[in-house]
């Protein structure tokens, strides 16, 4: 007689359904049996992380049964909601170690919510181990962690999603509808923006790490230093140590939209400007940077363009096309025809399935054994150019790529920040 572990493991790679290519619900299945459920892991569960506990745990065909986080008050915190607010009555076990909860056979996937240095390792590690992913952005911490998540996935035939939530909107299923029927033409200039400005910042100085925290496993792959609370939790993403800023933060939110109602191909160059925020952090306080492709040129600004729309959105991409221009954020959209502006162009029919949900996209390429909406493959492509343009920031340069071998044309010194080395006793990916 099988096991209820083989049970499940069964339907989730044999379920008919999904080779019938139907929308897997909730609604369809009801009531789901214990052993049909996709039994996850949460790891990191402060801020994101509570998220995905909500979200994951909301959904009929979902148990979750374990969370991880370095910070052990964080830790009993999630478990408690866990366990007498979003999952009455079932127990969940708590580790500090991300590597206890791999180790476990009976675990079907993973989400990570950890700071962006830990992404790769720990979605690869994921894979090696037979679970899927759905993983936080950024994607991963540089260009060679993103070859090697990818590497790992397809090897090991797992499933990823990239946590852009956004990407399940209606809006953004539109937005890419209208771009890609033609509706403003063939676009060749896009322009993204974000107009945050990173927190001031001020040292507290070297401190003992607190006895709940543990700092060394915090730090995993990224440089030793000496433990100041402001370089760690919340506000680790303004040091270059372990992120990219609101630069890197904010990319994947709007530059989604870009790449899939575009597709950018052939990146030739990347040029950067801006400053280092005040204070202690050392990311970008502002970060312009202009990317010519072979189809087309895209321009990343901090504040908004001069272009109709901009200035009352915070975060937008406007396309500029030969027939038109498209503005759009989150939420709403704008098309410009001939002088005419417009939310739609209802003759533009629907050819983009819509979502049922980030979240459920997930569960039900899992079940189905088929890769999602913000699958890895698009997430590395989409994620690459903020990378170089992080660099080129750094360097203060205009730089050439050749995108064909994913290197940059005669500068060795950028091509040494592709990558980074973890510190030895964290190369934990083999």
């Amino acid at each position: 007689m099988k096991s209820t572990h083989n049970q499940r493991r069964d339907f989730i790679k044999k379920s008919g359904l999904g080779t019938l290519g139907l929308t897997l619900l909730p609604s369809f299945y009801g009531k789901v049996a214990p052993s049909d459920r996709l039994r996850v892991a949460h790891i990191g569960v402060n801020g994101m992380g509570n998220n995905h506990m909500q979200w994951f745990a909301a959904l009929p065909e979902v148990e979750v049964v374990a969370l991880c986080d370095v910070d052990a008050g964080h830790l009993g915190t999630s478990v408690n909601r866990m366990e007498q607010e979003l999952q009455p009555g079932k127990k969940v076990a708590g580790y500090e170690d991300f590597r206890r909860i791999l180790d476990r056979q009976d675990i079907d996937a993973i989400t990570c919510a950890t700071p962006d240095h830990w992404h790769a390792q720990i979605a690869a590690l994921a894979f090696q181990a037979g679970k899927d992913v759905y993983g936080e952005k950024p994607l991963s911490f540089d260009v060679k962690e993103g070859r090697m998540m990818l590497r790992e996935m397809e090897k090991n035939r797992r499933v990823f999603q990239l946590g852009t939530q956004i990407h399940a909107t209606d809006n953004y299923h539109r937005v890419a509808e209208l771009i890609q029927a033609g509706a403003i033409g063939k676009v060749h200039t896009i322009r993204l923006w974000k107009d945050s400005a990173p927190p001031l910042l001020k040292s507290s100085g070297v401190q003992t790490p607190p006895s709940r925290f543990n700092y060394d496993l915090w730090l995993g792959p990224a440089p030793y230093v000496e433990y100041i609370p402001e370089r760690t939790h919340f506000t680790y993403r303004y040091f270059l140590d372990y992120s990219g800023g609101v630069f890197a933060d904010f990319w994947c939110h709007i530059a989604d939209i870009a790449w899939w109602a575009v597709h950018p191909r052939g990146l030739k160059s990347i040029d950067a400007r801006g400053s280092v925020a005040e204070g202690f952090a050392n990311t970008p306080g502002w970060i312009d940077i202009d990317y010519e492709f072979e189809n087309l040129k895209l321009h990343w600004t901090t504040k908004p363009p001069k272009v109709p729309g901009a200035a009352k959105r915070n975060i937008g991409a406007y396309f500029e096309g030969d027939k038109g221009t498209l503005i759009c954020d989150y939420e709403t959209r704008e098309i410009t025809i001939n002088g005419e502006t417009m939310a739609d162009i209802p003759e533009v029919g629907q050819s983009i399935p819509r979502s049922p949900g980030h979240q459920q996209d997930f569960v039900n390429a899992v079940k189905k054994r088929s890769q999602p909406e913000s699958n890895l493959a698009y997430a590395r492509e989409m994620t690459l150019p903020m990378h170089l343009g992080l660099i080129s920031w750094r360097l203060g340069r205009k730089l050439q790529w050749h995108a064909g071998k994913e290197k940059f044309i005669g500068d060795s010194e950028a091509n040494k920040l592709l990558s980074r080395k973890p510190r030895k006793e964290w190369r934990l990916v083999r």
